[in-house]
């Protein structure tokens, strides 16, 4: 099955790079190119695309409120960031509005395509650099109240979730745990649906929320 991508950037030989590298795969097909976060929620509206890769830095509406609007329309589209650097200080901001992942656009092109087949798939982008940003946002603010809303987990989920927390993939967490890939990956997916939340990337920052892993810990 195609995957429809939406590009957003303002730069015209941005979107023109990136729909070059992704035409280049049979999977994917670049449905639509938005020079402006309000044109990006126009556009994810007609052309309903799976992914959008969407630049933070536009003129009006940036891409974080257009990813936060996006998603409050079709929640079942993923949005992956573009950054100029994986440091970027919008990362938590973005996060938090339903991002699923980023990208700097430095990316190679078979990483590029990867990531969205890996995005459209449902799973999350989520590099060491960018958990250490959420582990930097939750250092400085004060101790969460209550993990009640973990309750419904069992323990080998919520022990599954801390090392999503950590960055591990699924892979490394099923070496860490001794069990098998699809057994972390079962784990990781039904903590999801018992929680409630869209992927990965928003199980991270529940993770700090309700206090199961702490800054430092």
């Amino acid at each position: 099955m195609t995957i429809k991508v939406l590009l957003a950037d303002d730069q015209a030989l941005v979107r023109a790079g990136f729909r070059s590298l992704i035409s280049r795969s049979k999977e994917l097909t670049v449905v639509g190119e938005a020079a402006t976060g309000d044109e990006a929620v126009r556009l994810a509206r007609s052309t309903e695309p799976d992914v959008i890769l969407m630049d933070i830095r536009m003129p009006g509406m940036d891409g974080i409120e257009a990813t936060r609007r996006v998603l409050a329309e079709r929640p079942a589209t993923k949005v992956v960031i573009l950054t100029t650097f994986d440091t970027d200080e919008h990362v938590f901001a973005a996060l938090r509005a339903g991002a699923s992942g980023f990208l700097t656009k430095e990316v190679a092109p078979a990483e590029l395509r990867h990531a969205v087949a890996v995005v459209a798939a449902g799973e999350a982008l989520l590099s060491p650099s960018v958990t250490r940003r959420v582990v930097q946002q939750f250092a400085h603010r004060p101790a969460p109240v209550s993990g009640d809303g973990l309750a419904v987990l069992t323990v080998r989920e919520r022990e599954v979730v801390r090392l999503v927390a950590e960055g591990l993939s699924n892979d490394q967490i099923a070496a860490r745990l001794v069990i098998s890939p699809l057994t972390a990956k079962t784990h990781v997916t039904r903590a999801l649906m018992k929680l409630n939340v869209r992927d990965r990337a928003q199980l991270v920052i529940l993770a700090y929320e309700t206090g199961l892993v702490q800054p430092g810990g």
